[in-house]
């Protein structure tokens, strides 16, 4: 089975080619000011117009009507990921402004969060597990940190991505312990926070790649 790739955080023309040249499956676009990888809704739009046959992702933040709508006019995205506080009910909501679906970012920490996730089953189209932020963080993601991927094993209620501290060092192991169907990088593919690495987003692509042929 084919591992699908995420590379989240594209802030660039070159680190959004790089993704694409390297087989990426989906790039992220962070509509949250706080992050360091934050980008304007404009500048999403231009970004994503270079995706080919990626998909684009626009990953957001406990948003209202009035910021799905404006994602809607100027994304157009194929996938929003609600990386904050939302409810089921509200997934639901978010798949009128998405081409494809909704994905529901849920942090973790021990098995019970893992098992919470499964109400979202009918209202989200996929989970994407997290690693739950350092205390006092001020954004939901994009700390580097990992957890006990396989935690997650056997997670069946929908379709889940596997985030958390992925790196081209670890990201093999972390698909074999969780036997996830789709991996998102972030942190691990780059220099310095916000800054993707050309080189770390071959190399993340290849160790997946490789353990595919296994």
């Amino acid at each position: 089975m084919t591992t699908r790739v995420k590379i989240c955080g594209m802030s660039d023309e070159a680190s959004v080619k790089a993704a694409i040249a390297a087989g990426a499956d989906y790039l992220g676009f962070i509509i949250f000011p706080k992050s360091p990888r934050g980008v304007t809704l404009a500048d999403a739009a231009r970004l994503s117009a270079l995706k080919g046959s990626a998909k684009s992702v626009a990953v957001l933040v406990d948003p209202d009507d009035a910021l799905l709508g404006q994602v809607l006019r100027v994304l157009a995205p194929d996938i929003i990921q609600l990386h904050g506080q939302e409810s089921p009910e509200r997934c639901l909501d978010a798949r009128n402004y998405a081409g494809e679906g909704v994905w529901k970012a849920v942090p973790v920490g021990g098995a019970a969060d893992v098992a919470r996730a499964s109400r979202y089953a009918g209202f989200a189209d996929a989970i994407l597990f997290d690693a739950k932020p350092p205390a006092g963080a001020d954004r939901p993601g994009g700390w580097g940190e990992g957890y006990d991927y396989s935690l997650v094993k056997g997670f069946d209620a929908l379709p889940f991505i596997l985030a958390g501290g992925l790196t081209p060092e670890n990201v093999a192991g972390a698909i074999t312990a969780s036997g996830a169907p789709a991996v998102d990088a972030v942190s691990g593919v780059e220099s310095a926070p916000g800054v993707k690495d050309a080189a770390r987003i071959m190399a993340f692509l290849s160790a997946v790649k490789r353990l595919e042929m296994r």
